[in-house]
C-alpha cells in the first residue's frame, strides 16, 4: 500500500532520551505544556503556547502549527482537542504542537495581522530575534519548532470574511524535500481537493515567506491544511482537522491504529492563480463556494461607496474556485478569488 513509503525504517533512528525544548525537559512517555517566551524588544513581548508529546520509543519529530492567523478558529480548537487525543505513552517519536502561534491576534480577534505591529505573521519568516513582535514570534517558531522537526503540518482555515472549499496543499518541486512523504501526509486527511505547490525557484520560497515555505527552506516535508471559513468555529470544521492529524500520525507509524483510507477520489490541482481587484470599495461576490469556473467568468463586482459599479472581477483562467473574499470590504490589489489549476492526473 502507498503508506509503505513512510514506514518506520525511513526515519532516522536515535536513542530515545529526554527531549528538551527552550530549556524544558520532557521525559519519554509524557506530555508537557510550555510557554515559549518571546522577549520584549521594540514592542511588548509575548509567548507561544506549545505542547510537547514525547513518545516512549524513538521516531520522528512532527511539528504541528495552528493559530498563525488569530481569527482562524477551527485549527486552534482542533489543537485543543489534540492535546487529549495524542497519547504520549503510545507514541513513537515526538510531536511539537503549537496551539496558538499568534496570541496577540487571537486575543484581539484580529484577522490576518498582529495588532501590535500590523504585520502578517505568515509573510515574515524566518523572522528576526531583534525585530518587531511578529518578527520575533516568527524567529521563535523557526528556531524552536521548525528546525527541531523532521516534518511539518500547518493548520489554517478561511480568515475573517473568507469563504473556502477545504483543501490540502503539498509542497513539491525541485526545492522541496521528500515529496512522497508530504504527499502521503496530505492524503491521510481524506480531503478531496489536493494542490501541489511546486517550489521551482528560490524567489518562490523567499518572497513574503510563509511558515510552510520556511519549512521548505529548512528541508522539511510539509503540508498546508485549510478547513473552515468566514471566521466560523463549527464542529464540522474542527473534527476533520483532529481526525486528519491522528491519521497522519498513524500513517507515519507514530501512533498505533487503523489508517483510514480516503473515501472520495482525490481531485488534484497543479498550483493556483489569483483574480485580483484593481480598485477598492464594496465587493459583491458572484462566487462564494468551491466550483468549476471558466476563463472570463465574472467572479464579482466592486461598487464605490455610492453604489456605482466601478469594476468587474473576472477569472483569468479555466479552473476551480478554491477560496476567496466574501466581502463586502475589498482593497486594490487584494485577491478576490484564488483559482486552482486542474492537473492532468495524480501528482
Amino acid at each position: 500500500m502507498a503508506w509503505a513509503l513512510v514506514g518506520a525504517s525511513a526515519w532516522p533512528a536515535a536513542a530515545q532520551a529526554t527531549f528538551t525544548l527552550a530549556g524544558h525537559d520532557v521525559r519519554p512517555g509524557t506530555r508537557q505544556h510550555i510557554d515559549l517566551a518571546v522577549p520584549a524588544g521594540r514592542d511588548p513581548g509575548t509567548s507561544i503556547p506549545v505542547t510537547v508529546f514525547h513518545g516512549v520509543r524513538p521516531g520522528p519529530v512532527l511539528a504541528i502549527t495552528a493559530g498563525v492567523h488569530g481569527y482562524e478558529f477551527p485549527p486552534i480548537l482542533a489543537a485543543q482537542e489534540l492535546i487529549e487525543r495524542i497519547d504520549p505513552s503510545a507514541l513513537r517519536g515526538t510531536v511539537i504542537l503549537v496551539t496558538i502561534a499568534n496570541v496577540s491576534a487571537f486575543e484581539a480577534r484580529t484577522p490576518y495581522v498582529n495588532p501590535v505591529d500590523q504585520q502578517n505573521l505568515n509573510r515574515v519568516f524566518p523572522g528576526r530575534a531583534d525585530g518587531s513582535q511578529t518578527e520575533r514570534v516568527a524567529w521563535a517558531l523557526t528556531t524552536q519548532v521548525i528546525r527541531r522537526a523532521d516534518a511539518h503540518i500547518e493548520l489554517h482555515s478561511g480568515d475573517g470574511a473568507e469563504w473556502l472549499d477545504a483543501f490540502v496543499g503539498v509542497y513539491g518541486g525541485p526545492l522541496a524535500t521528500d515529496y512522497p512523504r508530504a504527499r502521503a501526509m496530505a492524503m491521510a486527511f481524506g480531503i478531496r481537493n489536493l494542490v501541489r505547490y511546486s517550489m521551482d525557484t528560490q524567489q518562490q520560497i523567499d518572497s513574503g515567506r510563509s511558515l510552510n515555505r520556511q519549512a521548505v527552506a529548512d528541508k522539511k516535508p510539509t503540508i498546508l491544511v485549510e478547513i473552515g471559513e468566514n471566521g466560523r468555529r463549527d464542529a464540522a470544521f474542527v473534527a476533520p482537522l483532529v481526525d486528519g492529524v491522528v491519521n497522519v500520525l498513524r500513517t507515519l507509524d507514530m501512533l498505533p491504529g487503523q489508517i483510514v483510507a480516503t473515501r472520495e477520489p482525490p481531485r488534484w490541482f497543479d498550483s493556483t492563480v489569483s483574480a485580483n481587484a484593481t480598485t477598492g470599495g464594496i465587493l459583491v461576490p458572484d462566487v462564494t463556494t468551491g466550483q468549476a469556473i471558466t476563463r472570463g467568468q465574472r467572479l464579482g463586482v466592486i461598487r464605490d461607496y455610492r453604489g456605482a459599479v466601478i469594476e468587474e472581477v473576472r477569472s483569468p483562467v479555466d479552473g476551480y474556485a478554491l477560496y476567496g473574499l466574501a466581502g463586502p470590504p475589498v482593497k486594490a490589489g487584494e485577491t478576490v478569488v484564488t483559482i486552482a489549476i486542474p492537473a492532468k492526473g495524480p501528482l
